[in-house]
């Protein structure tokens, strides 16, 4: 088991981060919450969870060991599989997700890519005892402070994106960032730029 990867990130895409450990650059998924933190160039240290398959050898990455447990709980939830237990670490902290299945938050996991009425049922039903009471105060994510634009476009820079097409990216999802009622995670909008930035390629 390798719980956790330490090194200099040397590169970022979409969805993984390539951490080079010891001369070996190591391929981590993560969710666009956990990219938006890295840079390349920069140390890095993220909590691992590896899924070993008949043909593959898949190492996810998150920001710290909390989002691990999570995810690794997830999979306890028949037909979870570590794609659809990190889409819904992408949509939701593990706060959120604990908070949504503790009231029994249909639409919060309905919002996952994925999941439909019955299988948010379905989860809400198999997860009631197994991830924990939430421990933080009520938010989706990180929420989006003043400096939102700053976070995002620093990710996106990080990501290798030119400056152009960041501030592009920025300027498609502002009124998804201000239209939304309370908090919207950066991750989120970091999603959102993604798919306006592969739609304009």
């Amino acid at each position: 088991m390798i719980a956790f990867v330490s090194g200099t990130v040397a590169a970022l895409s979409p969805d993984t981060a390539v951490v080079e450990v010891g001369g070996v650059g190591m391929a981590v998924r993560c969710t666009p919450d956990t990219l938006s933190t890295l840079r390349v160039g920069q140390p890095a240290k993220l909590a691992t969870s590896l899924v070993v398959r008949e043909d593959s050898l898949t190492l996810y990455g998150f920001a710290d060991e909390d989002g691990r447990q999570v995810f690794e709980l997830l999979q306890t939830a028949s037909g979870v599989g570590p794609r659809l237990a990190q889409a819904m670490l992408a949509v939701h902290s593990p706060d959120a997700l604990r908070r949504a299945v503790a009231t029994g938050d249909e639409k919060a996991l309905t919002a996952v890519p994925g999941i439909g009425k019955k299988g948010a049922q379905k989860l809400l039903l198999e997860l009631k005892d197994r991830l924990g009471e939430p421990t933080g105060a009520p938010a989706v994510g990180a929420p989006v402070t003043s400096g939102w634009r700053d976070q995002l476009h620093a990710a996106l820079i990080g990501l290798g994106y030119a400056t152009r097409e960041a501030d592009e990216a920025v300027a498609a999802v502002t009124p998804q960032a201000e239209a939304a009622e309370g908090a919207v995670p950066v991750g989120q909008l970091l999603k959102a730029a993604l798919q306006t930035l592969n739609r304009a390629r």
